[in-house]
């Protein structure tokens, strides 16, 4: 063993030990999309006499702290997201209606004299001396209150606390204590409407939240006109239960918000959901990985053993660096997970493939050296393709949003562990196993001394695809019309994400079909909502958006028909939202075609980046196209996989166009054609086995993912397929038409 594989023997070792340690000892955070809760985005808005800004919103975020604080919520999460949005997660927490409301009331408590009832005559209805024009509001009966200014607000409360007096009788009631000028204002107060007579209106004092009248209690007849209470106490009672209670007090001790709130997103998905989307997803990982290891071992033999070997080392090194990092792991983000160990055998087969070329050609005396040989030269491609995949990543990071963020980060992390794993782990294994004497005399046995079942048959037949480039042209024109069409005919069914709106999902004991529920909506005055069936006995709604009162009567309107109803998810995009993530979506798509070309361009010639760029508009349009004709939601996971499926599509155009580098520079006087040709025919058996790799474990996920994951792994393999036609028959021409039209007729050693 020489020294350069001790040193990667060492480094292998140390990473392998220190992501077991990681694995053992650090529990990955789960997204509340995996372990149940509700997600809340709060937007701040100015008022008349206050802005929304930065500060307000520093404000506004300290306050919810507190509420939520007082709720008792366990591990919750609040972040500012730019300069007016709040994110508040709360785990555990299943109904979003409470929780919005208890965070999204501006909980201005203020303290008023009552002047008298609305209809009322004589001195007690006269207002006061110096006082500003009064104002009515109905009290806990519904009587008109003819109200002073107020007299002290939420700022004068030292602290509030719900108390249940069982011997006094005044049931559930919040205890307040004032401080500073609050006590002097609270007893000048209720000296004032101790000076009426009682059961005179003008003895009580007005309790109002949010202009809204919560308790007018007389003032005891014990107290002193002009004395009033001076100890700084009362008691704010009423008809309320334990929860109103304690959710008055949790407001009157969180203080007022600085500047109102709107929610404009609620994500609720209940843990159920949550822990079959996980066991979903590990069963997909586990059979795609069992069935991606054995196509591996029965195409690579012995290094096909070592590559399955280094795919486990792979999921564990990743698993770690999410643990390590503090990621959250979401749905998305688990489901990119599972493809990147399909996408994890690509740098693995790349190398196999040019040690088999490398042997076969006779230009290696020796399975090891060409091994060596293979690691060297594939290098380039397996650098350039990751590094496309990479940028999907970090733009699905920067311009998404939520869960689909998640997604970036797992793919951005499985990426690098990939290459890892492959360059390092894989290499050790593969470099000392066929150093090994009985290796040595069985070549045959590594898997490397063979021709391969593809190469042998396209090098016997030796394909001249680019004899006639317009004729693949044309099949993409007319595959890129069918879309098209799709498009145009059945229209774009943009989710509610990027539409604004309201989806529900609940799960039902019984199927129940969609166009009795669909009937049965209408009827209720939802003539809007889009019923569909969602797996075996799950149903999903979806409408405009709705209130908290017009939700119920939905979910009310599903279980008459169903009887026993769970609701498992149910997610609010306001429309303003909805258009400012379908803004998003669309700068995210134009920003990662921009990024591949300038890369492309930059590391190739313009020629080749264009014919990669428009390569990749090609499978974007038939895939959203071929949506379109199914019917199927164009939302935040789409966006996920339709940009995964762009640094797929990029990373076989690169594996090809760096072949045609290569041999342009060996062959600079040959035709440009017949050099793309030449690289087909070298490059399609890896581009093949990476597809099957990578198809095996979308099979998977979508067989076994569950409604959630359905449509993220149909989108990836139709992707699959589309890209791996368009960068071998849609690129390759392209780069011919261009070529021919450019004065450099000739390639040059920078393709």
């Amino acid at each position: 063993m020489n020294r350069s594989v001790r040193v990667r023997a060492l480094l292998a070792l140390a990473v392998i030990a220190l992501s077991l340690y990681i694995a053992v000892t650090v529990p990955v955070r789960l997204g509340l999309d995996l372990r149940g809760g509700t997600q809340l985005v709060l937007q701040t808005r100015s008022t008349p006499t206050t802005d929304a800004d930065s500060e307000a919103t520093d404000r506004t975020l300290e306050v919810l702290r507190g509420r939520i604080d007082g709720l008792g919520v366990a591990e919750p999460t609040l972040v500012r997201s730019g300069e007016n949005r709040i994110i508040v997660e709360l785990p555990g927490v299943q109904d979003p209606k409470r929780a919005a409301d208890v965070l999204g009331r501006t909980a201005q408590l203020t303290f008023h004299p009552v002047l008298g009832t609305a209809d009322s005559s004589g001195d007690a209805s006269r207002p006061l001396p110096k006082r500003p024009r009064e104002h009515v509001l109905p009290d806990e009966s519904g009587t008109p209150l003819r109200l002073g200014a107020a007299a002290l607000t939420g700022e004068d409360v030292k602290e509030a606390a719900a108390r249940f007096d069982q011997q006094g009788g005044a049931g559930w009631h919040v205890t307040v204590g004032f401080e500073g000028d609050g006590r002097t204002g609270w007893a000048r107060l209720t000296g004032e409407a101790a000076c009426h007579p009682a059961g005179d209106p003008a003895r009580r004092v007005a309790i109002v939240l949010d202009d809204k009248v919560i308790s007018s209690p007389q003032v005891d007849p014990s107290v002193a006109c002009r004395t009033g209470i001076r100890d700084g106490a009362t008691q704010i009672t009423g008809s309320f239960g334990p929860e109103e209670t304690r959710e008055l007090s949790l407001l009157v001790n969180g203080g007022a918000l600085p500047v109102p709130v709107e929610t404009v997103e609620q994500r609720t998905v209940g843990p159920t959901l949550g822990v079959q989307a996980i066991t979903a997803s590990a069963w997909a990982a586990a059979i795609g990985t069992a069935l991606t290891s054995l196509f591996i071992i029965g195409v690579y033999r012995l290094v096909g053993v070592l590559a399955a070997v280094g795919l486990v080392c792979y999921g564990l090194v990743s698993y770690a660096a999410l643990a390590a990092l503090g990621a959250t792991l979401t749905l998305p983000g688990l489901a990119g997970f599972v493809l990147a160990i399909g996408m994890a055998v690509d740098a693995n087969v790349l190398v196999f493939e040019r040690a088999r070329e490398e042997y076969t050609a006779r230009r290696r005396p020796s399975t090891r050296s060409a091994l060596t040989a293979g690691f060297r030269n594939a290098f380039s491609a397996i650098a350039d393709s990751n590094i496309t995949t990479l940028i999907a990543a970090a733009l699905l990071f920067f311009l998404a949003s939520g869960p689909v963020r998640g997604f970036g980060v797992t793919l951005g992390i499985g990426v690098l562990a990939s290459m890892f794993s492959a360059l390092v782990i894989t290499r050790v294994l593969a470099e000392v196993a066929v150093s090994r004497p009985r290796v040595r005399r069985r070549p045959r046995l590594t898997g490397i001394a063979t021709t391969g079942a593809v190469r042998a048959r396209l090098t016997r037949r030796n394909p001249r695809l680019m004899r006639r480039p317009r004729r693949w042209l044309a099949v993409s024109a007319a595959a890129l019309v069918l879309a098209g069409s799709g498009i145009a005919v059945r229209g774009i069914d943009l989710g509610v994400e990027f539409t604004g709106g309201r989806l529900i999902e609940y799960a039902t004991t019984s199927p129940l079909h969609p166009d009795r529920v669909r009937t049965a909506l209408a009827d209720a005055g939802f003539p809007r909502a889009v019923v569909q069936s969602s797996g075996d006995t799950g149903l999903t709604v979806r409408t405009d958006p709705l209130t908290n009162a017009e939700e119920t009567e939905v979910t009310g309107t599903v279980r008459e028909l169903a009887g026993r109803v769970d609701e498992v998810r149910d997610e609010l995009i306001g429309p303003s939202l909805g258009e400012e993530l379908r803004r998003g979506a669309l700068i995210a798509l134009a920003v990662a075609l921009g990024a591949q070309f300038v890369y492309l361009a930059a590391r190739f010639r313009w020629v080749f980046g264009t014919a990669a760029v428009v390569a990749l508009a090609h499978d974007v349009v038939i895939l959203v196209g071929v949506f379109a004709w199914l019917g199927r939601p164009v939302d935040g996971v789409f966006l996920a996989a339709l940009l995964t499926v762009i640094g797929y599509s990029v990373n076989d155009s690169v594996v090809l166009f760096d072949r045609v580098r290569e041999l342009s520079r060996k062959s600079p006087e040959s035709p440009l054609p017949d050099i793309i040709d030449q690289a087909i025919v070298q490059t399609l058996p890896r581009t093949v086995n990476t597809g099957m790799g990578a198809a095996f474990i979308l099979t998977a996920l979508a067989v076994l993912g569950g409604s959630s994951l359905t449509d993220f792994a149909l989108a990836l393999l139709i992707g699959l397929v589309v890209g791996t036609y368009s960068s071998v028959l849609t690129a390759a021409p392209v780069a011919i038409r261009l070529h021919h039209r450019t004065p450099h007729r000739q390639p040059s050693g920078r393709t």
